[in-house]
């Protein structure tokens, strides 16, 4: 999910799978995601994002996935500090990012363009200003239902497999047997 921008939306169900088994199993991914989208804790998340860097590394099978993961991760990370702060210092995020500052300033801008934030740069004093754009609560509510609606109609058809593997030979006989009484009436009227 992180190494996967497109993947974003599944997000918010990772959390709660990581919160659910946190108790049992953690590592420097697991932590990360907990210390940001759990505790909202920046410093600790940009702590784990240093180790997950190192583990990943050293990781044969995700060896491959480090910078995806690495730049997704920092995108997160901003992307939450900015829609919690109003106001941002850009050397503080860039040092939580583990940037220099002449390259956390670009990466900033980028990032405020394609996440398409309601902000304003201002760097005569270093900061980014992030103008509050709330959602109604409606179009709260219609996000929510809308995935609900969907996990719905998933789980009635898995029921309805479920409770009648049957129903589709009942169905395909059903519809077998007009055909052949049509077949025998013509037969008959020749």
């Amino acid at each position: 999910v992180i190494t996967n921008r497109r993947k974003r939306n599944m997000m918010q169900d990772l959390v709660k799978t990581i919160q659910q088994v946190s108790y049992m199993y953690q590592d420097p991914v697991t932590e990360f995601v907990e210390a940001l989208y759990v505790d909202f804790d920046f410093d600790r998340a940009a702590a784990k994002l240093e180790e997950c860097e190192s583990v990943l590394e050293n990781d044969f099978f995700l060896t491959h996935a480090v910078d995806d993961f690495v730049e997704n991760a920092r995108f997160f990370l901003a992307e939450v500090y900015c829609r919690i702060h109003k106001r941002i210092d850009m050397k503080a995020l860039t040092t939580r990012l583990n940037m220099k500052p002449e390259d956390g300033e670009k990466w900033i801008v980028k990032l405020i363009r394609e996440s398409r934030m309601d902000a304003k740069v201002d760097f005569k004093e270093g900061t980014v200003i992030m103008n509050s754009s709330y959602n109604p609560v409606y179009q709260q509510v219609i996000e929510r239902t809308r995935n609900l609606v969907f996990r719905t109609q998933v789980m009635n058809s898995s029921i309805d497999k479920n409770s009648n593997p049957n129903k589709k030979d009942d169905a395909k006989q059903k519809g077998k047997q007009p055909r052949a009484a049509k077949r025998q009436e013509t037969a008959v009227a020749a």
